[in-house]
């Protein structure tokens, strides 16, 4: 018991650190007019592990804090979008959807507010920017499922 807590504990750290790498490393793209997170892929591993949604919601907090971002609201539609994957029993391939659609359509909302320009282009340019994280989520998603079945689990 003691080692499952130990390894949940790991792995949430592992992955922290990998989406934080990644925003840094790609925040060229991550808060231009497309907005291509990758990093964002990363919350479809919430679907086969749960436990990652909190661990999963502090890094994109951390990494909207230190890399830029619309603060409160990015972090509040990062929130949401990983907890729709981790309730949500959707088949895999449909996690793409919350990916895709959350940011795409609700982040223009606001933004489109505080920077004055139209919501319809700007929503389009957002969706665009999440195709590839929302593609790649579920793909990630199979790769770690496969990666960990039969292993001790968490």
């Amino acid at each position: 018991m003691k080692d499952q807590k130990v390894r949940k504990l790991a792995f949430s750290g592992m992955t922290i650190a990998v989406y934080v790498v990644l925003m840094y490393l790609t925040q060229s793209i991550s808060f231009g007019a497309y907005q291509i997170r990758i990093a964002t892929a990363l919350y479809a591993l919430s679907w086969p592990f749960p436990f990652l949604a909190l661990p999963l919601a502090l890094a994109n907090m951390l990494s909207n804090l230190l890399f830029g971002g619309m603060g409160i609201l990015d972090i509040a539609g990062g929130f949401l979008t990983i907890n729709l994957i981790k309730r949500s029993r959707l088949p895999r391939a449909f996690i793409a959807l919350p990916i895709l659609l959350i940011p795409g359509l609700g982040a223009p909302i606001w933004i489109s507010r505080i920077l004055g320009v139209p919501y319809g282009p700007l929503a389009l340019s957002v969706t665009i920017g999440q195709a590839v994280p929302a593609l790649c989520g579920p793909a990630l998603a199979a790769l770690a499922e496969r990666s960990f079945k039969g292993k001790e689990s968490f």
